[in-house]
């Protein structure tokens, strides 16, 4: 491998200290952030020696490296996840999406509630937590089974008379009666008992209420009671393993084949395997992206256990301390065969999918390949694509997405409020652009290869317009429509037509992100106008930043009360330009 003279005489400087690196392309921006014992060792490691897959493309990028010496590993590992967080480098792990998991709470408040929740984060009360369910659809059947047998509170906040549940028996009235302490905490312990795995008192209670309904002719009822306890006693026969741990932990291990770190991931509560998770992706180190994995894991609102069990591949008092939790790894007994079972499964999954993979991945590749000769570009990676969306010809917001490597980049998507005279797309499409790249600009962040708009010669011209004014050297294509409305053509930036065959995956993978921007600029104003949601509607008009929306959102408190008030009434809170701008806006959308 060729390395740089730059590189080689950096490498040379490189101290024999922990710390946190940091791989730099040709534009400045950071691409990977690593952490090491031995920064020289490792940092070297990356231009010495055969390296492949993700690692070569990593490679092959950098032109540069920092590094940040730190006084222990553990100062090394928290200076690494911050970094990432910051910069969200292209070549670090990213998990498959942004949601937690799903639980169920029983709170604690005076009146308890069951429910589903996913921020565990944001609880108003100190509650009882039981998860993670891996299936919502599971979540969602065990919390209605459960309120339909116990007659818990069902309202969010006390109502002023008594509601539908009172009369069907679900609920005990407690927003005109006095509940006696003690029927509350019987009917939460049983609860909280069949939660942590015994079904005895629940199930009791279904068979004696199906035996009523059989008795009364009501077969309906009967056998729906039925479907209830068989769901209960598949689900826990399935779950219960022989663990002599009677405690919540998770177990966590990997299978590493061909540049792809497979992770298993089983949730242990109360001697039942809960739930699993898995994920597989390409990587670049894959012990420490193992371990930047498992803290990832939990950053994402997933609610850490009293323990985790991993394989030896962890530096087990590294994480503790990290996660300031009991880090475990056994060496031999059930817990051993337990984290073996991760592992198999982990290998399983991988060969099962490890095919399928690569030939997604060899596709998408080549149709990236096959982009950058039609561009005559030198390197092709990070795809911005824009659409606009508006309100009867006026109003516009605008819509950006990312894609690397023809994969979306969600954490990179960002929406545009336009402003309020802007009344065609062309002039929309000037704005956010250029709203885009000047900060692109002004903030030094990172410039893509290819920016592609939803247009034709038109759009690109306004495209090639910004980006020629900010002297930002950026590739502007479009994809243009026929007349039936149909993509035809890409459009480059000297304004001639390209064709492409619409069979080739190079079209689908355009398709696709043109598709994708045109959904989430849409979604914009649908979110803005669903379920009365004054407060985004209130974004969309400029003028009215943080301060005045919470004054408008304190004074009307509706979108009905808002859409009622005249200008005078505007005015006590807006400046009149404001004002007019949100009443022409009012007039103009749907109820």
């Amino acid at each position: 491998m060729e390395i740089s003279k730059h590189i080689k005489e950096k490498l040379k400087l490189v101290p024999e200290e922990p710390g946190s690196y940091q791989m730099k392309n040709k534009d400045g921006v950071i691409i990977y952030v690593g952490k090491a014992k031995n920064l020289k060792a490792r940092v070297k490691s990356y231009f010495t020696g055969t390296v492949t897959g993700k690692t070569r493309m990593l490679v092959n990028d950098i032109v540069d490296f920092t590094y940040i010496v730190t006084a222990s590993e553990l100062e090394s590992l928290i200076l690494e996840i911050t970094l990432i967080k910051k910069y969200n480098p292209k070549y670090n792990i990213l998990l498959k999406d942004d949601k937690s998991y799903p639980y169920i709470e029983l709170t604690n408040e005076k009146y308890p509630r069951l429910r589903v929740v996913r921020n565990v984060n944001r609880k108003k009360h100190k509650s009882k937590l039981f998860g993670p369910y891996p299936n919502v659809t599971a979540a969602r059947k065990t919390v209605n089974m459960l309120n339909r047998i116990y007659p818990l509170r069902k309202c969010e906040s006390l109502k002023k008379d008594l509601c539908l549940y009172y009369h069907l028996n679900e609920c005990m009235g407690y927003c005109k009666k006095e509940i006696e302490k003690e029927k509350l905490d019987k009917m939460t312990s049983e609860i909280t008992s069949f939660l942590k795995g015994n079904s005895e008192i629940v199930t009791k209670k279904i068979e004696d209420e199906m035996l009523l309904a059989s008795n009364q002719l009501n077969y309906e009822k009967a056998l729906e009671l039925k479907r209830m306890l068989d769901d209960i006693n598949i689900t826990l026969t399935k779950q219960r393993i022989d663990l002599n741990r009677n405690y919540n932990f998770d177990v966590f291990n990997y299978f590493y084949e061909n540049n792809y770190l497979s992770v298993q991931v089983f949730f242990i509560r109360e001697g039942l395997l809960f739930g699993r998770h898995d994920d597989i992706f390409t990587c670049v180190n894959y012990e420490d992206e193992f371990l930047e994995y498992i803290i990832k894991f939990y950053e994402k609102n997933n609610v850490l256990p009293k323990e985790i069990i991993v394989p030896d591949i962890i530096d087990k008092e590294l994480l503790a301390s990290f996660l300031n939790i009991n880090v475990t790894i056994p060496i031999k007994g059930d817990i051993k065969k337990l984290l073996d079972m991760a592992e198999d499964n982990a290998r399983i999954l991988l060969e099962e999918k490890f095919e399928t993979l690569k030939k997604q991945d060899d596709v998408r590749f080549e149709a990236l390949e096959e982009l950058r000769k039609l561009l005559g570009l030198t390197k092709l990676s990070r795809i911005e694509s824009f659409d606009n969306s508006h309100l009867f010809g006026t109003f516009y917001v605008g819509g950006m997405v990312t894609f690397i490597d023809f994969l979306p980049s969600k954490d990179n998507y960002r929406k545009f409020k336009v402003s309020t005279d802007v009344k065609d797309d062309l002039s929309a499409m000037r704005e956010v652009l250029y709203r885009r790249y000047y900060k692109v600009l002004m903030e030094n962040l990172e410039k893509p290869d290819v920016i592609l708009l939803d247009g034709g010669e038109l759009q690109v011209s306004v495209g090639k317009e910004i980006i020629d004014s900010l002297n930002l050297g950026i590739k502007v294509v479009g994809l243009k429509k026929d007349d039936k409305h149909k993509t035809s053509v890409l459009v480059n930036d000297d304004l001639k037509e390209i064709e492409i065959d619409h069979r080739s995956n190079l079209f689908l993978f355009l398709s696709k992100i043109q598709e994708e921007v045109h959904r989430y600029a849409i979604s914009y104003h649908r979110n803005i106008k669903s379920k009365g949601a004054l407060s985004s509607l209130l974004d969309v008009v400029e003028g009215i930043g943080e301060v005045r929306k919470k004054e408008l959102l304190r004074k009307f408190g509706s979108l009905k009360r808002l859409k009622e008030a005249n200008l005078c009434d505007l005015e006590e809170v807006l400046s009149k330009d404001v004002a007019i701008r949100l009443y022409n806006y009012l007039q103009e959308i749907d109820s």
